[in-house]
């Protein structure tokens, strides 16, 4: 027994901490008894098993099966609770097998090796000859290899046979069972080939499109970056010390939060026009410690009547675009949101409640934020340990767990939506409001869509419509809730040229509309639309579509030639 660990009993008598299901942090901050307690664990388990190598700095949850004949751990290795291993596991360094994770048979990983919660890895297989019960049937091994520098992501199956080249990325809720060339990011049921991470020796570069949109896409990026403190300046009022919607507009809430995601997205920084600090404890001081919402700049402060079931919809809206303005800048709201904290019989009846067949974007609307108060309560519990806030309010706990569950449970296995189609405006509801209720919950909270493939049937359907895409007709909203949407769906592989040309078509109508020195409107400028509100310039415009266009640039496998990748309440990666 090492010395340092002489007198701790190990075990798997105790319940579960935070370490076991986030381990990654346990040798930087778990205390004395509990770094005690796991080298106590690990001289039990090589007690145990002679043949085991662990090495420093490795982890083990307690509260994991690790069964293994043969197990070898690189430095800084770890093991979450609930993981399930047993056959043969020799793993490099800086390699995680997360929570709920199962590595099964003949198992190699490289280096650096990250796998997500709930994937499987199964380096065995039964025979299945008719006119005998598989389960007396006898089992086969090939094994899998898996190289250096690999992401697995959650819920991914990586069946027996399977060689996994350096540098992959095996996107969530993948079957792979092919070989996955070095650099490849593939996806969906069976997995393919989506694009490459780093691209074979010799291919050519999959910017080099004969029609120049990767020129395009690079010269448009390059003016906006160049124009963001002109653009910045523009909408900044320094008498109010506020920024405006458009130069000459009012001020609201979200215009102060979309200056700061303009400036992330382009500038890597805080806007130069206040000092970061003070954006900050302004951001923080419009919350209403009795909601946590916060209301418009010219209302009460966000008190939301207290027998309604959900907030304002600017309340709402508020929740995104400040909650991650704060987290763009480091912070986080002060107080928890309380419209969130609700028993699940109470949130399946308000959920009931919303209008999904007359406005499914209103519904979505008030889901979104529903999803993403949770995501900042949650954060806030994790910080600062708490899991009430008084007996009116009640626990938090289960309450993702019940809007996850409803929306399973009630989206259309025809389009993959919630909300139906409405004579005067077709498809658009259900779909900008799949968009919102998406975003907030299986989006942020990194969960793989239901009917994937209907929802890409369904939005391409969408797209023919000319009432909404008609050159005159593109707006950031409409643009937005399809190209996040076919993004979102993008790994199972259904209908990509389709998809590809959609994008294609969309950002050539979008990359011309920049104007100098003031950004994008929220609608594209046409000829037939000269002189509408909606054509001027705005930070809510330019926000929404430099989002827009990289995860339509990211469909076509150019949304590195953008150079900026959203942070904030379009970001790509999950945020929980």
């Amino acid at each position: 027994m090492r010395p340092d660990a002489q007198g701790v009993a190990p075990g798997s008598g105790t319940r579960p901490h935070d370490h076991d299901f986030s381990p990654w942090g346990f040798w930087t901050d778990a205390d004395d008894e509990q770094r005690a307690r796991q080298l106590a664990w690990q001289d039990h388990l090589q007690g145990l098993h002679p043949t085991w190598r662990l090495a420093d700095g490795v982890f083990v949850s307690e509260h994991a099966a690790v069964q293994n004949e043969h197990l070898t751990l690189g430095e800084r290795t770890y093991v979450a609770a609930g993981a399930y291993l047993t056959g043969t596991l020799r793993a490099g360094r800086d390699c995680s097998v997360n929570a709920y994770t199962v590595v099964r048979g003949d198992v190699v990983l490289g280096d650096a090796v990250r796998i997500g919660a709930h994937t499987s890895i199964l380096g065995f297989n039964h025979t299945f000859d008719a006119g005998t019960e598989v389960h007396q049937q006898p089992l086969t091994s090939r094994g899998i290899s898996v190289g250096d520098d690999v992401w697995i992501g959650s819920h991914v199956v990586l069946l027996d046979g399977v060689t996994v080249g350096d540098a992959a990325v095996l996107a969530a809720g993948a079957v792979v069972t092919k070989d996955v060339p070095p650099g490849a990011v593939v996806g969906g049921n069976p997995a393919r080939v989506l694009k490459w991470r780093v691209p074979p020796s010799g291919a050519p570069r999959a910017a080099a499109s004969g029609d120049g949109l990767a020129e395009a896409l690079r010269a448009f990026a390059d003016r906006a970056r160049d124009q963001a403190p002109d653009v910045l300046a523009s909408h900044w009022d320094p008498r109010a010390r506020l920024f405006l919607d458009r130069p000459g507009g009012r001020a609201t809430v979200r215009a102060q939060c979309d200056a700061i995601e303009v400036a992330d997205l382009l500038l890597g920084a805080a806007p130069g026009q206040l000092p970061a600090a003070e954006q900050v404890d302004r951001l923080r001081s419009w919350q209403d410690p009795r909601t946590g919402l916060v209301g418009e700049l010219s209302s009460d402060g966000g008190r939301a009547p207290a027998d309604e079931p959900w907030p304002h919809p600017d309340e709402s809206y508020h929740v995104l675009c400040v909650g991650y303005a704060l987290d763009l800048l480091g912070s986080r709201f002060a107080a928890p949101i309380r419209f969130a904290r609700r028993s699940a019989s109470e949130l399946v009846a308000a959920l009931d409640a919303l209008p999904w067949r007359r406005n499914a974007w209103g519904a979505g609307h008030q889901v979104d934020a529903l999803g993403t108060a949770l995501l900042w309560n949650a954060r806030r519990d994790d910080a600062e340990g708490d899991t009430k806030d008084g007996a009116d309010h009640g626990p938090v706990s289960g309450a993702l767990e019940t809007l996850m569950g409803w929306l399973l449970t009630r989206a259309d296995p025809a389009t993959g939506l919630w909300g139906r189609p409405t004579p005067d405006g077709g498809l658009l509801q259900p779909v900008n409001g799949y968009y919102r209720t998406t975003r907030g919950t299986f989006a942020q909270h990194g969960l793989p869509v239901p009917y994937p493939d209907r929802v890409v049937d369904t939005v391409l359907a969408h797209v023919r419509d000319d009432r909404w895409f008609r050159p005159e007709s593109y707006t950031a909203c409409n643009v937005l809730d399809v190209a996040h949407p076919l993004w979102s769906a993008r790994s199972t592989g259904h209908r990509t040229d389709e998809v590809r040309a959609t994008a294609r078509r969309l950002l050539a109508a979008v990359l011309p509309g920049w104007q100098d020195g003031v950004g994008l409107a929220f609608r594209v400028p046409h000829p037939a639309t000269r002189g509408a509100d909606d054509t001027l310039p705005s930070l809510q415009g330019t926000e929404m579509w430099l989002a827009t266009v990289w995860l339509l640039a990211d469909l076509l496998d150019l949304s590195e030639e953008l150079g900026y990748r959203p942070r904030g309440v379009h970001r790509p990666e999950p945020a929980a």
